[in-house]
């Protein structure tokens, strides 16, 4: 716990860090268009409610697209930086993605996942973000008469967590029109899920005046992080029900995890490789920490190459199906 504090203190004194709105979990979370001159926030000032890039974003379109893949942040992440590199100004699925997957419909879903903010956190829990994932999601597919076009999910933390529930909720959905994300998912890519649960669930009961501002917390999103969690338990057994259902059916489900090499400073790896992946399916590491394994600067980064090589392996199955 000294090790967390301490890695906010230095947060706290890099103003640089300090405007950087993306990452998961953890860094400075102060809004980043927050004037250096804005008063502190107390009782009697209250922070104003500040506005969340949430939804669904379309990053590349494409008339004639064969499939989407559409990216789901985790905690504390946003739609846009976190999955945009030091130095960059644009997301790199906007930029890397659409020369190399040219059929491919780029989108990106964003949710109020902050559990300490200088603003009041969102109070949804994750079965209210899957649930709001499933319906923006849908709608957007309908304006675009994609209803049935094959979907990929890429999912980085918490993400994986509300992709899978996603799913299972749009299973024998009672509104036919919300089983079309079951119905056309592909597969998910996971990057950095703790399926078996995070002990870095731990850093958000720091004190306050540990962390340098006011905390507001979403405690049912960072209980479903401690180990052993009974709900994050039952998304698994649900998820590995569908899973074997679809084999049985004859229905390739596709799952690849991608796991962090290596850990925060002072801190470590904030997902284990054995709570990141999943027995059965193929894992691939990452050289890189947490929040910086969804953040590739190049297209000829090996991690981007190895992220990659997975999507062209599916788009290419829907592409070519072979004959069952």
């Amino acid at each position: 716990m000294k090790k967390l504090k301490g890695i906010f203190n230095r947060e706290r004194k890099q103003p640089s860090i300090a405007s950087n709105s993306s990452g998961d979990p953890l860094q400075r979370i102060d809004d980043p268009n927050r004037s250096p001159n804005s008063t502190e926030c107390s009782d009697e000032n209250p922070p104003p409610v500040s506005s969340f890039p949430d939804g669904v974003e379309v990053l590349y379109d494409c008339s004639d697209a064969t499939i989407d893949i559409c990216f789901v942040h985790g905690l504390t992440g946003n739609r846009d930086s976190t999955w945009t590199a030091s130095g960059q100004s644009l997301p790199w699925p906007k930029t890397f993605l659409p020369p190399k997957l040219s059929k491919a419909r780029i989108l990106t879903y964003g949710y109020d996942a902050y559990i300490v903010q200088k603003s009041v956190v969102s109070s949804n829990r994750l079965t209210d973000h899957a649930t709001n994932l499933l319906n923006d999601l849908t709608a957007d597919r309908a304006c675009c008469n994609a209803l049935s076009r094959p979907l990929i999910f890429i999912a980085h933390s918490l993400g994986g967590l509300v992709c899978k529930e996603t799913v299972l909720l749009s299973r024998n959905n009672p509104d036919t029109h919300l089983r079309g994300i079951f119905d056309h998912t592909k597969g998910i890519i996971f990057m950095g899920t703790p399926h078996k649960g995070a002990w870095m669930a731990n850093w958000a009961k720091i004190p306050a005046a540990g962390l340098g501002l006011v905390k507001s917390t979403n405690k049912s999103l960072l209980k479903i992080l401690e180990t052993n969690d009974q709900y994050l338990e039952s998304i698994q057994v649900r998820f590995w029900a569908m899973i074997r259902e679809l084999r049985e059916g004859g229905r390739l489900f596709e799952v690849t995890c991608f796991f962090e090499e290596q850990g925060l400073i002072g801190v470590g790896k904030v997902v284990s490789k054995e709570s990141a992946t999943l027995e059965g399916y193929n894992s691939i590491s990452i050289h890189a920490d947490h929040r910086e394994m969804v953040r590739f600067s190049s297209p000829g980064d090996n991690g981007f190459k190895r992220l990659l090589g997975e999507l062209v392996r599916w788009e290419s199955q829907v592409r070519y199906p072979v004959p069952s």
